[in-house]
């Protein structure tokens, strides 16, 4: 992580959803010193950490599992190291964080995982 880092930001996102890109979490304002994310995050706009959170793509503030209709999906964890923490309200959309975040990375990492929903034996 650079050394400006002021902020990260994450963002988890499935490119297969039958609509196009579907926004399973936004995450932002997240203290770089924090280091890690525990499981079961509350489903508030603000963290205890101070982080926010934003709409996902289910219309819920925080994290929205994966939820494939049907078929293997790809989920991408972004993470960006931001050179500002303009303090931003909660409650952001993707279209709203990507122009808050425009010209404030200062590096990305990127995590891939796959899910497909388990069939039933009848």
């Amino acid at each position: 992580m650079p050394e400006e880092t002021i902020c990260l930001a994450l963002i988890m996102d499935d490119p297969d959803a039958p609509s196009g890109v579907f926004d399973h979490w936004l995450l932002y304002g997240l203290p770089p010193a924090d280091g890690e994310l525990s499981e079961h995050q509350p489903q508030t706009p603000e963290l205890p950490n101070g982080a926010r959170q934003g709409i996902n793509g289910y219309g819920e503030t925080g994290y929205g599992g994966p939820q494939p209709p049907s078929g293997m999906h790809r989920y991408f964890f972004h993470l960006y190291a931001l050179d500002t923490n303009s303090d931003v309200i909660p409650g952001l959309s993707r279209i709203e964080l990507d122009a808050v975040i425009h010209g404030h990375v200062l590096e990305e990492a990127q995590l891939m995982g796959r899910y497909e929903k388990p069939t039933r034996n009848r």
